[in-house]
């Protein structure tokens, strides 16, 4: 059987995308189902995480699946020595499909040409994170009732931000207009700007950030400055605090206009804006779950005619 890898969303076609909105909403009306019994799925986290490694791990027990695996490298024996490819085919004979998040660039495309099961990228440094991706496209999808021709404001950390430069791929299919909101030191990178370029996706970049710039936005994408990413604190400490989002600042916003954030944030959404109708991050999150449940059942060949027909909902 032809194995299924879920590594970078810049594989999936349009139909793909459609294919996998419709996945996700079957599983938002029916989570709770036993179309994974029997199967064992491995989580492996080489690198922190709290909503991506926790909606992994329960998507597949809503699926009936058991989960094994790990949280922190430190008490695994990539402390001996034990090198990635080791690692990948040690857990392969125990697991059916692994979902990796791991601090360096391209690990899981690495994992994905040594493993004999399929491997789900749950975040590669600051390279990409397609399981977010989806569970942000379902968002859009859910609020504005369409992914075609929305005004996207992606906003914060642009150069690190792996969560929106998977955004930007995935959305080439349907004629947005990103707004790159960001200082300088965090703009985004060159790579991405010329990918919007060679797909003719349209973008402009302001530096800016107020009522008056994200007047026309669909989607305001908050994210959190990355810490971690940064080798020179000194510069964090300059631009952490850059661009945070008040109610105030919604007063000319679209009626249906929401805001997403992948979350963990600091303090770049302030807490007055948590009750306002355009917040959607906490059921952002909670989309996770559903593209995460699709995400597996694709990758393990259940297609969406088995999800429809499936007779093992638990209600």
């Amino acid at each position: 059987m032809e194995k299924h890898d879920f590594v970078t969303i810049a594989d999936l076609t349009k139909d793909d995308i459609m294919y996998m909105m419709a996945m996700a909403e079957e599983f938002e009306k029916h989570p709770n189902r036993e179309l994974l019994k029997g199967k064992v799925v491995a989580t492996l986290f080489f690198e922190p995480s709290t909503r991506t490694r926790l909606s992994f791990e329960t998507a597949a027990n809503r699926l009936g699946a058991r989960v094994i695996g790990f949280s922190d490298a430190k008490v695994t024996s990539t402390t001996k020595g034990e090198t990635l490819k080791d690692t990948i085919l040690m857990v392969s004979n125990y697991a059916d499909i692994i979902a990796m998040r791991h601090y360096i660039e391209g690990a899981a495309q690495y994992a994905s040409e040594v493993a004999p099961i399929p491997i789900v990228n749950a975040g590669d440094g600051a390279h990409m994170h397609p399981s977010q991706c989806l569970l942000d496209l379902y968002s859009i999808y859910k609020t504005q009732g369409t992914l075609e021709n929305l005004n996207i404001y992606l906003v914060g950390d642009l150069k690190y931000g792996r969560t929106v430069h998977s955004l930007i791929m995935a959305m080439r299919h349907f004629n947005p207009t990103f707004h790159f909101v960001a200082p300088k030191e965090l703009a985004m990178p060159q790579e991405y700007k010329l990918y919007c370029k060679e797909h003719n996706v349209k973008y402009t970049e302001h530096t800016s950030f107020n009522e008056d710039v994200i007047a026309d936005a669909d989607i305001i994408y908050m994210t959190r400055v990355q810490k971690e990413r940064f080798s020179d604190l000194m510069e964090y400490e300059r631009v952490k605090n850059v661009y945070i989002l008040n109610r105030a600042m919604l007063g000319k916003t679209k009626d249906n206009m929401k805001i997403l954030h992948p979350l963990p944030r600091v303090n770049e959404i302030a807490y007055d804006v948590d009750d306002d109708p355009h917040a959607y991050y906490i059921q952002q999150a909670q989309n996770g779950l559903y593209a995460r449940e699709a995400i597996f059942c694709r990758c393990l060949g259940i297609t969406l005619e088995d999800v429809r027909n499936d007779k093992t909902i638990i209600s």
